[in-house]
């Protein structure tokens, strides 16, 4: 009995394993720490000081690690496939084979209709038609962190949003690398210029659980052939 309820443990492990979710696509840290300045600044003049110095009209753009950025995704795709197929196809066939052969003791006008004949037709008929229409729009807004400056200047970015609403959590994760001369006045770049961009949106919750099967079917539906 013991064994018995050790295999069926077992066997809801495994249905459960093969009913995992697909890893994230966001795999870089969500946020970085701006590097330590130095405790002591060099002093090279009386008054002005090149460490210190911030200029006073001067837009502080987003260039170390540490700084952020927004984000506006606008992602929009839409993609159509049609395919039709015609195929027709008619053959016929007729022969006819008369054999004059005279059979003993049977009068000759029963023997005019000894022959053989052969007639055959055929026929055949393809339709096919297929139509396929996606559409995808992703409009939303986050703000991300520069973790790491490449040696070119380009920045790599990375950031989550998680907002809760009645139970119900909503998640975006984005990463991607951003060059410093598409980032806007205000800080903000558009996601269709993010380079390697790894963007996500996850749903938890009850609404959710409703409309998405449990792990028992899609345990089968990943092994079902069709």
């Amino acid at each position: 009995m013991n064994m018995l309820k050790w295999m069926m443990l077992g066997l809801v492990a495994v249905l459960a394993g093969c009913a995992a979710q697909e890893p994230p696509l966001v795999t870089l840290p969500m946020t970085a720490r701006p590097q330590p300045q130095a405790a002591t600044l060099p002093a090279n003049g009386s008054i002005f000081q090149s460490g210190s110095y911030r200029a006073m009209f001067e837009d502080k753009m987003p260039a170390l690690v540490g700084d952020t950025l927004t984000i506006n995704i606008q992602e929009k795709s839409s993609t159509s496939q049609s395919e039709q197929t015609t195929a027709t196809r008619s053959s016929a066939l007729s022969d006819t084979i008369s054999s004059g052969m005279q059979l003993p003791f049977i009068p000759g006008s029963l023997t005019k209709g000894l022959g053989a004949s052969l007639n055959g037709s055929g026929s055949a008929s393809n339709t096919g038609k297929g139509t396929n229409q996606v559409a995808t729009t992703f409009v939303s807004s986050i703000t991300v962190t520069v973790i790491e400056v490449l040696s070119n200047g380009n920045l790599i970015i990375s950031g989550e949003k998680v907002v809760r609403i009645n139970g119900d959590t909503e998640s975006i994760r984005l990463s991607g690398v951003v060059n410093p001369r598409d980032i806007a006045a205000d800080r903000s770049v558009s996601s269709l210029k993010v380079a390697d961009a790894r963007i996500e949106q996850e749903t938890k919750g009850n609404n959710r659980l409703y409309n998405e099967p449990g792990w028992l079917a899609k345990f089968f539906l990943s092994i079902i052939p069709i």
